[in-house]
């Protein structure tokens, strides 16, 4: 089966290099596919998970905005932050979620209210990301 080379880079670190068969995103203009031999492509990326397949195994990083760079033979996920799924602290991001529902049920400035709104995506997708791996296990 055919694979490529991705990377999961933030500011501050790698996150994950591996070869695998494909990924499923979510893109600014919706869910992508990229399988080997993907057209180049460059792409903001919404707050959602990485679902990522080698072989018959699914993996999951909750990537938190950013862009993808698919070229010939590697793809390139620049990401304000990323977490693998078995990385993720459950608790402590259920208690961000809950936060981050308070912040918004309060009158404050719109700019607060902003940030309250991108923390809890930030919260769900990570919650979601441990989802999608306790349910593929």
């Amino acid at each position: 089966m055919s694979t490529y080379l991705l990377e999961i880079v933030t500011p501050e670190r790698l996150v994950y290099t591996e070869q695998v068969n494909s990924i499923s995103v979510r893109g600014s203009e919706g869910d992508l596919g990229i399988l080997p031999g993907h057209l180049p492509l460059v792409t903001p990326l919404k707050i959602a998970p990485v679902r990522i397949k080698i072989g018959g195994q699914t993996e999951v990083i909750a990537v938190n905005g950013g862009f993808i760079e698919v070229r010939n033979d590697k793809v390139v996920i620049l990401a304000e932050s990323a977490e693998r799924s078995e990385d993720i602290d459950v608790e402590r991001a259920r208690a961000a979620r809950e936060r981050a529902e308070l912040r918004l049920q309060s009158k404050q400035d719109q700019i607060d209210h902003h940030r309250a709104e991108v923390a809890l995506q930030r919260a769900l997708n990570r919650l979601n990301a441990t989802s999608i791996r306790t349910n593929k296990n």
